[in-house]
């Protein structure tokens, strides 16, 4: 059996997205290692109560990985929210909303009713896009 473990966001800063994810959204850090001599931090945060997929919060990678410029287009790639989308779900999209706002969390529009159900959308510090969706009829598993 294949399953996914784990999907990842580049940031630019992992002390800053750590402190975001879990002071914020209130996430739980479920890997934090570091490889001096690989000058590597493998870092892992994810929702409490789904303890068996996580979020890899990755540096955008320099040199030698990227040429300097790759990775300055990389980095703007993912301030422009191009990036990937994390796709989250909730039993209560509102009241999700008004929990992360208070918290501080910047939506991009409120929660909207959409044939599928209702969501909202966010970015994170670093410009990567996270919809936050209440499924409620339009499902393929769930009829």
């Amino acid at each position: 059996m294949i399953r996914i473990a784990n999907a990842q966001f580049w940031v630019h800063d992992q002390d800053q997205a750590l402190d975001w994810y879990t002071r914020t959204l209130g996430w739980e850090v479920r890997a934090d290692v570091s490889i001096p001599e690989w000058d590597f931090r493998w870092l892992v945060v994810g929702p409490p109560g789904q303890d068996d997929v996580g979020l890899v919060l990755m540096p955008v990678p320099q040199e030698p990985m990227l040429d300097a410029t790759t990775s300055a287009q990389l980095s703007e790639i993912v301030a422009k929210g191009a990036g990937g989308t994390l796709f989250l779900e909730t039993d209560d999209c509102q009241a999700a909303y008004d929990e992360l706002s208070a918290r501080g969390v910047v939506f991009n529009d409120p929660p909207t009713p959409q044939p599928y159900g209702i969501d909202t959308s966010f970015r994170d510090p670093f410009g990567n896009n996270v919809r936050l969706t209440q499924v409620l009829e339009f499902s393929l598993d769930r009829g």
